[in-house]
């Protein structure tokens, strides 16, 4: 059964491009974007204030702050930055990463290094769906759903 709340254009699916995460950070964007790289892969850009065109208007203690990031693994993006609007960084748990695993090796080896100096609030085990689901939340404070169906058909 599908419920129709409100109408959209046909045609908004096939020009939006993609949805990706952008993760917020107090400082440690570096030190986060490095320790996902180190645990999912990937090609990873830094920017900072020092490189930007922000430069010559921000003070100098902010030189190395990150302006973006962007990690690139596979067909997958994944951004941050240190920089906060006015109110500051307010951390939340209304957003999640999911992950959609290639392989029952893959969410095991991800889901420990993700873990590693977080809190491993579900460990990878069989769902109540037949597929091995794991939850955590990082050492950065962000929230990671894992996810591996051996029954998928691509």
């Amino acid at each position: 059964m599908t419920i129709t709340l409100f109408s959209v254009p046909a045609d908004l699916c096939e020009r939006m491009k993609k949805i990706a995460p952008y993760l917020s950070f107090n400082g440690h964007c570096r030190e986060a974007m490095e320790f996902y790289q180190q645990c999912l892969g990937g090609e990873l850009h830094l920017q900072t204030v020092g490189d930007s065109p922000l430069s010559d208007s921000m003070p100098a203690h902010m030189k190395d702050t990150i302006v973006h990031a962007l990690l690139r693994i596979r067909q997958m993006e994944i951004m941050g930055s240190d920089m906060a609007g006015e109110n500051g960084l307010q951390k939340g748990n209304a957003i999640s990463m999911m992950l959609d695993c290639s392989s029952e090796n893959e969410i095991h080896e991800i889901y420990t290094k993700l873990a590693a100096g977080g809190e491993a609030t579900h460990p990878v085990h069989v769902s109540f769906w037949g597929a091995l689901f794991g939850d955590l939340v990082d050492k950065f404070g962000h929230h990671w759903l894992l996810h591996f169906d051996n029954r998928q058909t691509d």
